[in-house]
């Protein structure tokens, strides 16, 4: 009788633990109905220039912000193409063959996981703010902490994300442009944040 009890106290406490994961996820989905979503989503993308190796948020036609980021080394490089946001995780686990690193100071995707349409690749954040400018991912687009909690605020799931390998006119228009970004220049009279 007992490990009747105790098999069925589990399978409440995995309910709950399932549920728990995917309360953001059912939140979003109860602020907007299908149309709504499809209204706000559609003139919102984010584009990444791996060249660049920057991330601009375009809204309405506006680039609303511009972020620094790394991106895929040369032996695992990010991939291209249009893909979707499919997850928005705030203070996520990372799992790599034997080993699960909780939320926190040593977590390797930072404090924000966006995932994409492509499995196991997203934007995140990250326990190594040196590696922003550089090709130095395992093929996801990092941001410093800080950044991608402002991105993370900014965008919803099924928000489109073109992650571009080219150099080309549009990108040099994108990157080049003024823009509210995230990290001035240096000599624009602000200190760039620190994680």
């Amino acid at each position: 009788m007992q490990p009747l009890r105790n098999r069925w106290i589990g399978a409440a406490i995995l309910v709950l633990v399932i549920t728990a994961a995917g309360g953001a996820q059912a939140e979003e989905r109860k602020t907007a109905g299908p149309t709504e979503r499809r209204v706000r989503n559609a003139n919102r993308r984010i584009i990444v220039s791996i060249p660049a190796r920057k991330l601009a948020l375009i809204e309405d036609g506006r680039i609303v912000k511009v972020y620094s980021t790394a991106v895929g080394a040369e032996k695992s490089p990010s991939p291209t193409g249009t893909f979707r946001i499919i997850t928005r995780i705030p203070n996520p686990t990372y799992y790599r063959p034997g080993e699960v690193i909780r939320p926190g100071i040593a977590n390797p995707v930072g404090t924000r996981w966006l995932g994409l349409s492509l499995k196991g690749f997203g934007i995140h954040g990250t326990n190594r703010p040196r590696s922003i400018g550089r090709a130095a991912s395992h093929g996801c687009i990092r941001l410093r902490n800080a950044d991608v909690q402002e991105l993370f605020e900014l965008v919803r799931v099924g928000d489109v994300v073109e992650i571009r390998a080219e150099r080309n006119e549009d990108l040099a228009e994108i990157f080049e442009a003024p823009a509210e970004s995230a990290h001035p220049r240096p000599g624009a009279g602000s200190a760039e944040a620190l994680d």
